[in-house]
């Protein structure tokens, strides 16, 4: 009996040790998950951003800003493919260098009708 008793004490240690080294997995492991879900996925294109009254907001990384991408900014975009030769393809499929030539001409053609570009 007392072999039976001790076998049940080293059984409950172990099942402890286990409980205890799960616990302690999940708490060192839960930010690192938090953070990894929290951060929007790169893929190394410009993000369109959605707020919540519906305008799309597209950051431009090499100038650090925002674009609310209205028909403004549509028709400015259709005007850098047009004087390209290009055809019209979303913004935010183009690749990385396309986005950053259009940025960068953006930044040099502002509208003279609104604050800001």
């Amino acid at each position: 009996m007392e072999f039976s008793s001790r076998e049940e004490v080293h059984v409950r240690h172990n099942y402890q040790y286990l409980l205890v080294s799960l616990f302690l997995t999940a708490a060192l492991a839960a930010p690192a998950a938090l953070t990894a879900a929290a951060r929007q996925q790169e893929n190394g294109r410009q993000e369109e951003h959605h707020r919540g009254d519906d305008h799309n907001r597209v950051y431009n990384r090499d100038h650090k800003d925002y674009h609310n991408w209205d028909d403004n900014e549509d028709r400015s975009y259709r005007v850098y493919l047009s004087e390209r030769h290009r055809e019209y393809h979303p913004f935010v499929e183009l690749k990385v260098k396309e986005q950053r030539g259009c940025w960068n001409w953006r930044h040099r053609h502002p509208d003279h009708d609104r604050n800001g570009g």
